[in-house]
């Protein structure tokens, strides 16, 4: 039997910081909170994570690092199935982001943790880019990216990154924003009371909203003025067929 190997004093400040960020939020945890949690001095949460803006972002990428894990074990085994073929659009987008909505709508003490941190993240578009692929994730957008290429050879590299770049935002939003739209529109409460039931309805109209923007028609390069001549007809662009 093998024993588990001891947690390392950086990962006990993550864990501790990540509790409290879930119980009573980033704001309201102090640093002395987090160290008396985790049983150590300033100086090792200063040594490890040089502020408390730095522990927030480090508990961030943790769980994105975790998240990419997934991604990329899911789009292995689709790649592995399809045996050198190109894959749907859909699968490849389901992969990318079906992970992160339903860890984000889960039930446990993370999801309370994590959607805060995402919408801090959101509030700075740059930032947020630049935490979601830093350098140790840089990997998984190029793997993604070159599937999508792949699966849309008629698209072009550009047009891929914009309309990814449309995904990721909506997507975002779709997980951090809902509830205060939900209230500001006076919508219902979800249909069913469990998460997973709620999940998966949010994720199949993601979708649906997503894979409509990857069959959107290509722009053209004038300007888009409301008259015949220059609307797009989805059906007579090649490059946006069968995406499903």
């Amino acid at each position: 039997m093998t024993q588990s190997r001891p947690l390392s004093t950086r990962d006990i400040i993550l864990d501790a910081a990540e509790h409290l960020f879930a119980q009573q939020g980033h704001d309201n945890t102090s640093m002395r909170q987090i160290t008396a949690t985790a049983n150590v001095n300033l100086s090792a949460v200063n040594y490890h994570f040089g502020s408390k803006d730095g522990l927030v972002q480090a508990v961030f990428q943790r769980r994105l690092a975790a998240l990419n894990q997934e991604r990329l074990a899911i789009l292995d085994d689709l790649e592995n199935q399809a045996k050198g073929q190109p894959l749907k659009p859909s699968q490849i987008v389901e992969a990318f982001f079906g992970p992160l909505v339903r860890y984000a709508t889960g039930a446990d003490h993370n999801h309370k943790a994590f959607v805060p941190l995402l919408e801090r993240n959101m509030s700075d578009p740059g930032g947020f880019i630049r935490t979601l692929f830093v350098d140790e994730h840089t990997g998984i957008l190029e793997r993604f990216k070159h599937a999508l290429l792949k699966s849309l050879p008629d698209v072009p590299e550009e047009e891929i990154i914009w309309r990814f770049h449309f995904m990721l935002g909506a997507t975002s939003y779709a997980i951090s924003g809902a509830d205060v739209l939900r209230l500001v529109m006076n919508w219902p409460e979800p249909e069913h009371s469990d998460h997973a039931a709620n999940t998966q309805k949010l994720l199949a109209r993601l979708m649906s909203f997503l894979l409509g923007g990857l069959r959107a028609p290509l722009p053209n390069d004038g300007p888009l003025l409301p008259n015949s001549e220059n609307r797009h007809d989805g059906a007579s662009n090649g490059a946006t067929r069968n995406l499903a």
